[in-house]
């Protein structure tokens, strides 16, 4: 959902936990959000970040907006722990053109609790963007 009118002057994009239960899910609500004009789609995390600098979807490069991600309690469950570990295991089991080496450190810090979940790897990428302000709800 967009929607223009909050209380300042950034374009308010809602994101809605309550619309999806995986990775693959969260990238079909924000490419149906961001890119809904476009006929490019959001599939990896390095595409969800490109789009977040802005210019081809439904927001300017360095426009400012904010980013209401609405029941996002439920995506911090659905893209935890066990998400993540299925996450990179794919990444490892299907090798290149993924760096493997890489995927198994990731797991391997995660199993340790040293590692992200994919949810706190997706605030981590939208908090990265100095022109956007976050807001989990």
């Amino acid at each position: 959902m967009l929607n223009t009118s909050n209380n300042n002057t950034r374009k308010m994009i809602v994101i809605n936990g309550g619309h999806f239960s995986s990775l693959a899910g969260f990238y079909e609500e924000v490419s149906g959000i961001l890119m809904r004009d476009a006929d490019w789609k959001v599939g990896t995390l390095d595409g969800f970040n490109d789009v977040l600098h802005g210019g081809f979807g439904v927001f300017e490069y360095k426009e400012e907006i904010e980013i209401v991600w609405k029941e996002s309690e439920k995506s911090r469950e659905d893209l935890g722990l066990e998400a993540t570990e299925e996450f990179y295991e794919n990444k490892i089991r299907q090798g290149k053109p993924f760096n493997i080496k890489l995927a198994q450190e990731k797991l391997k810090d995660l199993r340790e609790g040293k590692g992200q979940t994919l949810f706190e790897i997706l605030v981590e990428i939208i908090e990265s963007h100095g022109d956007i302000r976050l807001r989990l709800g």
